[in-house]
Order: C-alpha cells, then sequence, then structure tokens
C-alpha cells in the first residue's frame, strides 16, 4: 500500500476556530514569513493560503477589515487589481500552470472562510490536477510544502506597477 503523507493538513482538521483574522496582517513586515505574505502595496498584500486548494494558491486582500466589496476605497480597489495581474504573472513563470481559478466568496453562505474580511482567491491549475483522492478520499495531494512555494514565488521580485 502506498502512502501519501500531508502533514500540515492535520493542523486544518483539528483546529479550533480561531477569533483572529487571518487577513489582519498589520502594516509591520517582521512577521511576513511566518504569515507567508509575498508582497504588499499601499492598501493590500498578497500571502499564500496555508490550506491550498493546489501549489501557489494565493490569496490578496486589502489590510482594513472589510467585507463588502462597495467599502474599498479606490485605492484599494487598484492595489488589489495590480496584485491580481503581478500574482499571475508570478505564479505563469514559476509554476507554468495550464489555467487558473481565480475569485471571491463574499458572504459566509458562499462559503467564505472569513467573510469580515474579503479576499481574491488566485488558484493554479493544470491539466490532470484532480484525481481520485480528491473524488475517493476528499482530499488534495500537493507536491510542494508551503516554505518551499513561499521561497519560490517571494524570490521572484514584482513589478513595480506605473500608475497615470
Amino acid at each position: 500500500m502506498d502512502r501519501l503523507w500531508a502533514p500540515w493538513r492535520s493542523a486544518y482538521i483539528h483546529m479550533k476556530m480561531k477569533p483572529r483574522c487571518i487577513f489582519c496582517v498589520g502594516s509591520l513586515s517582521s512577521s511576513d514569513a511566518k504569515k507567508y505574505v509575498i508582497t504588499r502595496k499601499a492598501h493590500a498584500f498578497s500571502l499564500l493560503n496555508k490550506y491550498p486548494y493546489n501549489n501557489g494558491h494565493v490569496m490578496i486582500s486589502p489590510y482594513r477589515h472589510v467585507g463588502d466589496l462597495a467599502l474599498l476605497s479606490r485605492a484599494e480597489l487598484v492595489d488589489m487589481a495590480d496584485l491580481l495581474v503581478e500574482t499571475k504573472k508570478v505564479l505563469d513563470k514559476k509554476l507554468k500552470p495550464h489555467g487558473y481559478n481565480i475569485g471571491m466568496n463574499l458572504g459566509k453562505i458562499a462559503g467564505a472562510g472569513f467573510d469580515a474580511h474579503l479576499h481574491i482567491h488566485i488558484v493554479p491549475r493544470w491539466t490532470g490536477d484532480t484525481n481520485f483522492m480528491t473524488v475517493t478520499a476528499q482530499s488534495r495531494v500537493l507536491p510542494d510544502s508551503l516554505d518551499a512555494m513561499y521561497k519560490l514565488l517571494k524570490g521572484v521580485r514584482y513589478a513595480q506597477t506605473k500608475r497615470s
């Protein structure tokens, strides 16, 4: 019998819901590696999902704790859009996926784990990335650890986006 080990998933399975918001990372960058923050802009940031659907699953969020798109400032929207484009370019370069799932779950009923702090999911996809494990065991097999993925993505400098 083959064994597939993914020990980081047990933390998710056994975790007790914590009251603190994972997207309220603050402005200090000293703990970025621990929180898997990849890049920061003035009003938004990107970070790896600690419980990813696929390798390279990145989330983009404003710093401000807000759950409604209509409440975002223009600057927050622009920074989030810039990060979305830049993150996709980095993932294209480093992981070479065949496609992406990109979207938001707004509201608890829509599947948002943190519905009071909106965020965009960027999930790289490859032909054949779903297999029997997903169907029969409701589990995903991810070939790279979060630390390895963070080092890979953090090593690519995000281009500075010029604004008019």
